[in-house]
This record gives C-alpha cells, sequence and structure tokens, in this order.
C-alpha cells in the first residue's frame, strides 16, 4: 500500500511505501479470487494458503504448503509475494523461510516496491544484506521513482546505506525531483545518514528541482546540526 507523508522542509510530498502496513484481505495467486462462498480453508489453493500463511505469521502452515506445492514465488492481487507480505509485517522469521525457499528476491510488487526496499525502509539490515546477497537490485526503481537507497536515506538507517554503497550504489546519483540520497537525508535530519554519504564522497552542491540544494532542504526543515555539518564540507 502506498500512503503520502509531506516533510517539512519541501513543497513537494514524499511519498512512501507502507512497509508496517498489511494487506486485510485474503489475497490470491494469477489474479483468480475465491470464491465468495468458500467451506473452509481446504478449498483454497496451496498457493493461496501460503499468503495467508504469511500473513498470519503462521510457521506451521507456511511449511505444509510449501510441502504441498506452493510455489515459493507465489503473488498477491497487488503482488506481492510471502517474503514482501512478511517484510512489510517486520517478521524476519517468515522473511527467511521464504529465502530458503527459494523466493526471488527481485519480485516487486504493481506499485514497484521490492523486498529490498521494504527492508531499507523498515531498517531490516541484516536481511537487506540477505537480500543483497542473493542478488536483489540496489538500482531498481519503484513508481514514485524511489530506490532502496533513497529510502533508507530518508528513514536515517545509515547501516543499510553504507551497505548499498558497497553494493554499487552512487553516492551522488540523482532520483525523482532531481534529488539525491544526500537531499532526502538532509530533508529529514538524518546526520548519521548525512555523514555516511559525505564520507563516501556525496557533493553538497546539486539542486533538485527547484534549485534547492541539500544544506538549503536541511535549513528549510529547522534541522541546524546537519545545515553545519553540510556547510563544513
Amino acid at each position: 500500500m502506498i500512503v503520502a507523508t509531506s516533510n517539512p522542509s519541501t513543497k513537494w510530498a514524499f511519498r512512501v511505501p507502507c512497509v508496517l502496513s498489511v494487506l486485510l484481505c485474503v489475497l490470491c495467486v494469477s489474479g483468480v479470487a475465491p470464491g465468495p462462498a468458500l467451506a473452509g480453508d481446504q478449498d483454497l489453493s496451496p498457493n493461496v494458503r501460503l499468503l495467508m500463511a504469511a500473513r498470519n505469521s503462521d510457521a506451521g502452515a507456511l511449511q505444509r504448503e510449501l510441502a504441498a506445492g506452493a510455489s515459493p514465488n507465489a503473488r498477491t492481487r497487488t503482488g506481492e509475494t510471502a517474503l514482501l507480505v512478511a517484510l512489510k509485517k517486520d517478521d524476519l522469521a517468515t522473511a527467511r523461510a521464504m529465502l530458503a525457499a527459494g523466493t526471488d528476491v527481485n519480485i516487486a510488487a504493481v506499485n514497484g516496491v521490492t523486498p529490498l526496499m521494504a527492508a531499507a525502509y523498515a531498517g531490516q539490515k541484516d536481511i537487506a544484506g540477505e537480500l543483497m546477497a542473493r542478488g536483489a537490485d540496489v538500482h531498481a526503481v519503484d513508481r514514485l521513482g524511489k530506490t532502496a537507497m533513497t529510502y533508507a536515506a530518508g528513514q536515517g538507517h545509515a547501516d543499510i546505506v553504507v551497505a548499498l554503497l558497497a553494493h554499487g550504489v552512487d553516492a551522488n546519483a540523482s532520483y525523482a525531483n532531481h534529488l539525491t540520497a544526500l537531499m532526502w537525508a538532509a530533508g529529514y535530519g538524518q546526520d548519521g545518514v548525512v555523514k555516511a554519504l559525505l564520507a563516501a564522497g556525496a557533493r553538497t552542491d546539486p539542486r533538485d528541482d527547484r534549485g534547492k540544494t541539500a544544506a538549503d532542504i536541511a535549513r528549510e526543515g529547522g534541522y541546524a546540526a546537519t545545515v553545519s555539518l553540510l556547510e563544513r564540507k
């Protein structure tokens, strides 16, 4: 699910995936919904039951459905795998079970959000590292023009930012609205991320689509310490 949140230092809204919320409806695979008058869970396919088990954090049911032939890449109507459902719930045990089952780590939901983006937003450092080790695309962009880097930077997860840099993300890459990761961090006063990006060679002079630098954005947000960090560079 996508929700909009506004950064007080900008005129545009920063829109982020609500990775801590969970779809409350019963979801299915291949766009075919179970009928309205089911006798019980036994009438559902293994894939649907797998997704329900992930939604309910039911480890036993999850393993039963995998053993029954459920695909680890089964997807909900919104394109989420059980892996992504689990990450949005911060259910790391289920997420690891789905990784062990062989879920494709690059399957994105229909809104473009990938498991790595979800982990980056939530600050799930170890899972983010496992996803990258398994080949997660660190450059993937969702429908809002955001990446794992911009989510991690805006949320202040410096350790994930450093890991993304180590996996080839350019510290000076420009995203939607000509925003850099440094600008995202500055706009939320995330000084730990600002320091990590500056240490990696992030420049302070690029400007967004309004002509604002990272220091300008931090100043608008009232983050004096962040402005000081940026202006000392």
